[in-house]
Order: C-alpha cells, then structure tokens, then sequence
C-alpha cells in the first residue's frame, strides 16, 4: 500500500503505544513521517525501527507557542510540505469530585488535550491552506460524550477536541482539508492493563485498530469526511 506516497505526516506523541502504532502504518503507506515528542531517546529508537528513509524526529514541547511553531517550521523547511496532521499526545489523569479539584489538575488535563491541539493546529494550518491541501485527524475519546464521575477535566478536556475539530471543520469546507477526530473506549496498552488487571482486556481497542481508523480519515477514501468524531470503542 503506498496511496500516501510522497505525502508527510506530522504525528504529535509520536513514541506513545498509538503514536508509534500510527507512524508504522503511515510509513508503510508511502508517507515521510515527522516524529514529535518529548522522549528523544524512545524517537531515536523508532527512526531505527522504521524503513530507512522514512521519519525524522523533532523534540517538541507542545504547551510552548514557540516550540511548536518552530518546530513545525523545521519540519516543512526539511520537508517542504505537510500533508497530514496527527494530534496523538495527550493525557489522563482520575481525580476527586469536581469541587474537590484544584486549578493544577484542570489545567493540566485542558492543557495537554486540548491546548496542545490549539498550538500544532495553528502552525500547520497556514501552510496547508497555502498548500491547498491538509488532513487533520484528532484523538479525543469516548468520554468527551458523557461526563462522568471523578473524570469532569479529562472529559471537558476531549470535549474541547470534539468541539475544536467541529470548528476547523466548519472554517475550511470549501478547501481541500478535511479535520475529523476518533473517540477510542479503553486502548489496551501496558499502562491500562497494569492500572486495571482484571477487566476484560479483550474487549479493549488495539493501538493497531485506531491506527487503522486514523489511516483511513487519512485516506482519499476519507476525501468527503470533514467534522466526523468517530467512535472506535472495541467490544465494550
């Protein structure tokens, strides 16, 4: 499969359980794929894993204006372009009740879903409209829909993805770029299995199967989806 051949795929997170899931595929799909993340030694790690040629890694602190739009800016000068945006990193935290709560616990959970999104967002979307072209694909989750207990900043947070990708949907309908978002159920990666040993594991959704997802909103198969969130919950 090489339908992405000649493209490059920007992917925030890039050296988490999805993130590395995703930059496989992509680059099995033809695509250059530009590393993004903080953990330079686990970039370093799947640079060498994937085909030669292939990826590039950019240390990136996504809460910092200036970082992100730097490094964007080093991506497309290396590159010259950027077909695809991938906004995987982010982050989960439990809490107390809602009124138990303190400010650094919310602002940690809008700050890595959701502002996050907000800075790599506004530096790729110039160069795409100037391109003419761009993909746009966010990860919220299933608990952006409905609130629940003990998790109102995580929730909030995913809901701000949901609304964000509305919004640029809605902005950029009569170009050639398209921004949807998938809602994942439980991932199952180590850290849930550990954080949760007896649920049933199976029923969780595979790093590979929401890869597969993002690879399709990626897709020209996608070319008429703009504004989607989907779910992608497994068998829970």
């Amino acid at each position: 499969m090489t339908e992405l051949q000649g493209q490059v795929a920007v992917v925030t997170g890039a050296a988490g359980n999805l993130g590395t899931a995703l930059s496989r595929k992509l680059a099995a799909a033809g695509a250059t794929v530009a590393l993004l993340d903080r953990d330079a030694d686990a970039m370093a790690q799947m640079v060498s894993q994937l085909p030669e040629g292939t990826a590039a890694s950019f240390g990136v602190d996504l809460l910092d204006p200036g970082s992100v739009e730097g490094t964007i800016a080093a991506v497309h000068a290396r590159f010259g372009r950027i077909d695809l945006l991938a906004n995987i990193a982010g982050g989960f935290t439990m809490g107390p009740t809602l009124d138990a709560t303190d400010d650094a616990t919310w602002d940690l959970m809008l700050d890595l879903n959701a502002r996050s999104v907000f800075h790599t967002v506004r530096a790729v979307l110039p160069l795409m409209r100037q391109a003419g072209f761009g993909r746009i694909v966010n990860v919220a989750a299933r608990a952006a829909l409905k609130g629940q207990a003990n998790m109102a900043p995580y929730c909030a947070s995913k809901a701000a993805v949901v609304s964000l990708t509305e919004s640029l949907a809605a902005e950029t309908r009569e170009l050639d770029i398209n921004v949807n978002c998938i809602l994942p159920g439980t991932v199952d990666t180590p850290q849930n299995r550990a954080a949760m040993p007896d649920a049933d594991h199976a029923s969780w959704v595979p790093p590979d199967a929401l890869a597969d997802v993002m690879l399709f909103l990626a897709s020209k198969a996608a070319r008429c989806i703009s504004g989607a969130a989907v779910p992608v919950y497994g068998r829970s």
